[in-house]
């Protein structure tokens, strides 16, 4: 007896909660699950529908033969199956919010198929983390090397480093949250991830999106720096407008979840 494939929704765990006229598709970044977004979503439910779902790398999805570094070597192929996503259950129009990588792949996916989406949100999005001499992208190509380098050969403990600095460190129930996504996520998944995201380089990628596009960025982000919102609010394409979140970290969605509905609400309406 052969087993019927199951569809690209279940297997990443798709869910919508909510029912309201706009629908907010919630994109998760490196290391986390759509349970990052936790706090937001019954504040938003009661207004929008709400779409979520684990990217294949996420410890949350039960068949962990769906992430190959192979494929998943660079933005491209989780765009495709963003865009495969939205097609299965019938999405259009939609508001995308991008945490993190997810920005990035929010924007190529509209790029190939901007039919889908009504706005885009770019949340502590980055379109490259390697400075050069005219763009700062928040760290030398030293820095990413040795971070790779720890990632591969001292897991537990970048993680537990890693936390306080990624997240807010006075947070520290949310610092736990997001180490634990990350354990679930495992080293071996962390290594190849890491390098598709902090090698990557999608400024060419930024002038091409013509979706009108919202860039919310923490005041104090270690991964990225205010510059980069600026840098991104000047050369996306389309209109876009340009919100600081007064906070620390990279994860608004978990430490200043409150400030994050508000601005979210004065998008969408």
């Amino acid at each position: 007896m052969v087993t019927p494939k199951k569809s690209l929704s279940t297997s990443l765990n798709a869910r919508t909660i909510g029912s309201g006229p706009e629908t907010i598709v919630l994109c998760h970044g490196f290391g986390t699950d759509q349970s990052t977004w936790n706090k937001i979503v019954p504040l938003l439910a009661e207004n929008y529908s709400l779409v979520l779902f684990d990217w294949p790398f996420s410890g949350a999805i039960t068949d962990k033969s769906l992430y190959n570094h192979a494929k998943y070597n660079s933005y491209e192929p989780y765009a495709d199956e963003l865009i495969t996503l939205m097609d299965e259950l019938d999405l259009k129009c939609i508001t995308f919010v991008g945490h993190s990588m997810a920005a990035m792949i929010g924007c190529i996916a509209s790029i190939k198929k901007p039919e889908l989406f009504k706005r885009i949100v770019l949340l502590c999005a980055s379109p490259r983390y390697i400075n050069t001499d005219d763009y700062e992208g928040g760290f030398e190509r030293s820095d990413i090397e040795n971070l790779i380098s720890t990632i591969e050969s001292q897991y537990e403990s970048w993680v537990s480093a890693y936390g306080p600095i990624a997240v807010d460190p006075n947070d520290a129930d949310s610092v736990d949250k997001f180490q634990k996504c990350l354990k679930r996520m495992g080293g071996e998944v962390a290594i190849t991830l890491a390098k598709t995201v902090f090698f990557s380089d999608y400024r060419d990628m930024v002038e091409k999106v013509v979706i009108p596009c919202t860039i919310i960025q923490s005041s104090n982000d270690v991964a990225v720096p205010i510059s980069i919102g600026h840098y991104l609010d000047e050369n996306i394409k389309g209109v876009s407008t340009l919100e600081f979140i007064d906070m620390t970290g990279h994860c608004p969605q978990l430490t200043a979840h409150l400030r994050l509905v508000e601005v979210l609400k004065g998008i969408v309406g």
